[in-house]
């Protein structure tokens, strides 16, 4: 079974985001303290961070990349020359960042490089040979591509060891949040009682059958607006399961009703009835009670899959084309998603079809947990590569389930420190390039 993944990486994973937030902050400091903007065209020195160097060249690549970044977000692009500042801050930043982690002993071994490269390739949907291929093609080279992929890496893992236990979320924020979130449930999310009278209608049921069974319906809605009990009305007209328990359904939270129902009766007081159709028959529903819930509930997912660990003799790229085949077999009905799972799933959850039972947000790996989230129950994704290997990921059922008491200040005080994650950040970050030596070159004459 995949093990549970922690906050500070999926915090981390925002890191892009923290870098420009970061950059786009210190671009009124920079133009204080700054002789000159880094230009277009030439290659120099403009800042050295310690004894590490940041050239005209790299600042207008990342400023380019930046662009890029913004255009595909659709936000608005600055001007070129607040785009250079803001390129030219990340990179101090990056620069200090990187020396304070190799002060401090933090590596990055090959194989993590290497994973880094692998899933780099797979969200462009290539090969890892046909990504060199392409960095090649484009004036750069492998060499630059793994170095940037370990610098990332790099400050990946030292944002992991710093930033996390800076993070304090006290028990009186934890209290407030869960107020938050029980006034919201109340708000979206009540318990109700509806009674239900069914008047099925047959698949492919003429005109004329329907327009009988309609009549049928309006007659025993007639007999409740009269003010007739709903429970001998239900026995009387009823085809539903719930005619012989006067034609209630019990008290739940709303979004334990099927939608159709909240939605045609979320606007009743309670007594008052309402006739709608479905595809299964007309249906009666009257609001017996409604009441605020202070029960909090969290969407659950019961996703299944089947895990190929590249290694040896079998290829990222082989274990993507075979779980691939899997999928193709399973749709066409020729093979059994549990039969695939036991026979060659390397995860220990291989030997129970793949199931992996009822999960709840943040327990698996962002890249499994983010193309989970996209299924509808029957679906399947196509090979996904996390961490672990390659998995062929299927979405069963998903539900709301009430939490406990436990459950839910985890969940507060997860939400709160993930809300702060980007602010200890920027504070951290800001400190450990306040420790570096910088110093600003003017670009020549």
């Amino acid at each position: 079974m995949m093990t549970m993944f922690s906050l500070t990486l999926r915090a981390a994973r925002r890191s892009s985001l923290t870098w420009l937030a970061i950059a786009l902050a210190s671009a009124g400091a920079w133009a204080q303290v700054t002789p000159s903007a880094p230009r277009s065209g030439g290659d120099f020195i403009v800042a050295v961070v310690d004894s590490q160097p940041i050239t005209n060249h790299e600042v207008n690549a990342r400023a380019t990349s930046l662009a890029q970044q913004l255009r595909q977000q659709t936000k608005n692009i600055p001007p070129r020359a607040e785009l250079l500042r803001n390129s030219l801050e990340r990179l101090i930043t990056e620069k200090a960042l990187l020396q304070h982690a190799k002060e401090t002993g933090v590596t990055v071994e090959n194989e993590a490089l290497d994973q880094a490269e692998q899933r780099m390739a797979a969200q462009s949907q290539i090969t890892v040979e046909a990504l060199h291929t392409k960095v090649r093609a484009e004036g750069s080279s492998v060499a630059s591509l793994r170095q940037n992929l370990k610098d990332q890496v790099t400050l990946q893992r030292l944002t992991e060891r710093n930033v996390p236990s800076r993070i304090k979320v006290s028990d009186i924020e934890i209290d407030q949040a869960i107020r938050e979130r029980q006034n919201a449930s109340v708000n979206t999310n009540p318990d109700i009682e509806l009674g239900h009278i069914l008047i099925s209608v047959p698949e492919k049921a003429s005109t004329t059958e329907v327009a009988t069974l309609q009549t049928k319906a309006q007659t025993a809605l007639a007999h409740l607006q009269r003010g007739e009990d709903f429970a001998r009305v239900a026995k009387e007209f009823s085809d539903g399961a719930e005619r012989d328990k006067g034609g209630l359904m019990g008290l739940r939270a709303a979004s334990r009703y099927p939608t159709l129902f909240v939605e045609a009766t979320k606007n009743l007081t309670v007594g008052d009835v309402t006739l709608v159709r479905s595809g299964a028959g007309f249906h009666i529903l009257k609001l017996v009670t409604k009441r605020a819930s202070h029960v909090v509930t969290v969407t659950q997912t019961h996703p299944r899959h089947i895990l190929l660990r590249p290694g040896g003799q079998l290829s990222q790229t082989a274990a993507r084309a075979q779980l691939a085949e899997y999928k193709r077999q399973i749709e066409a009905g020729k093979a059994d998603f549990a039969k695939l799972a036991r026979e060659h799933s390397q995860d220990a959850s291989g030997p129970e079809g793949g199931d992996l039972g009822w999960v709840s947000a943040g327990m698996f790996v962002p890249e499994f947990e983010e193309v989970m989230n996209t299924l509808q129950p029957g679906q399947m994704a196509d090979p996904t590569i996390s961490r672990f290997g390659v998995h062929l990921i299927q979405v069963l059922e998903r539900r709301e389930a009430p939490i406990s008491e436990r459950e839910l200040r985890d969940l507060a005080r997860n939400s709160l420190r993930e809300r702060k994650f980007d602010e200890t950040y920027q504070l951290w970050a800001q400190e450990v390039r306040g420790r570096a030596y910088v110093e600003y070159r003017d670009a020549p004459q």
